[in-house]
């Protein structure tokens, strides 16, 4: 009789935990323009190889000194950077409150490093890695150049690359009035990510071996 084996997220994922990022910024260049929110969703896998989200982290983010901020990029996401009941926190102690949380998921699920997951992932990769060297923060504990992008996950899985979309194709509720919340995006992108990673096992796409 065959020795049952829970399965772990280490092991689908060559030891990297995924971690499903958004990022809502003042414009397109990560070197100059700001952050303005920043979200984390954490993934888990059950025993039986089954992903799925467990829980986000959101901040509201302070703009850093001189930092640029479009007006385009505002009536966009429909963020007030300036309202006087925004609880934002300065830059550094959002991303050093969310890579605690990273790094306490990463002992706990027994990986070696963070991956970051995002929708068009290379932005959002920008602006963590920009945000990162403006703070002098020390111990990123993401992968600095390698990313999981959904967009292009879901352009091979449904044929669409917009995250509305390919939400739709994959059955997954998507409210166009919540979008361009970093919370709200995140928690999409991961449940998008998620059913993307199922229904390749379902199909019988590659899972660990422990032989």
């Amino acid at each position: 009789m065959l020795e049952y084996r829970a399965q772990r997220i280490r092991d689908r994922f060559r030891g990297f935990l995924p971690v499903v990022v958004d990022v809502e910024t003042g414009g397109f260049n990560a070197g100059t323009d700001a952050i303005l929110e920043i979200a984390a969703s954490i993934v888990r896998m059950d025993e039986d190889g089954v992903l799925a989200v467990h829980r986000t982290h959101n901040f509201l983010v302070k703009p850093f000194e001189g930092a640029n901020i479009e007006q385009s990029a505002l009536d966009f996401t429909g963020i007030d950077p300036w309202h006087p009941f925004r609880e934002a926190v300065e830059e550094d102690q959002a991303l050093g409150e969310l890579f605690r949380v990273v790094r306490k998921e990463i002992r706990d699920q027994d990986c070696n490093r963070a991956i970051l997951v995002g929708h068009n992932a290379h932005f959002d990769a920008g602006f963590v890695n920009a945000a990162v060297a403006r703070c002098g923060i020390k111990r990123n504990p993401f992968h600095p150049f390698s990313h999981f992008d959904t967009a292009t996950l879901a352009g091979l899985a449904y044929g669409q690359t917009v995250l509305a979309k390919a939400c739709a194709e994959a059955g997954i509720t998507f409210d166009n009035s919540e979008a361009h919340s970093a919370a709200y995006d995140a928690e999409r992108t991961a449940e998008l990510f998620c059913e993307i990673v199922n229904r390749w096992r379902e199909s019988g796409g590659w899972m660990p071996s422990f032989d």
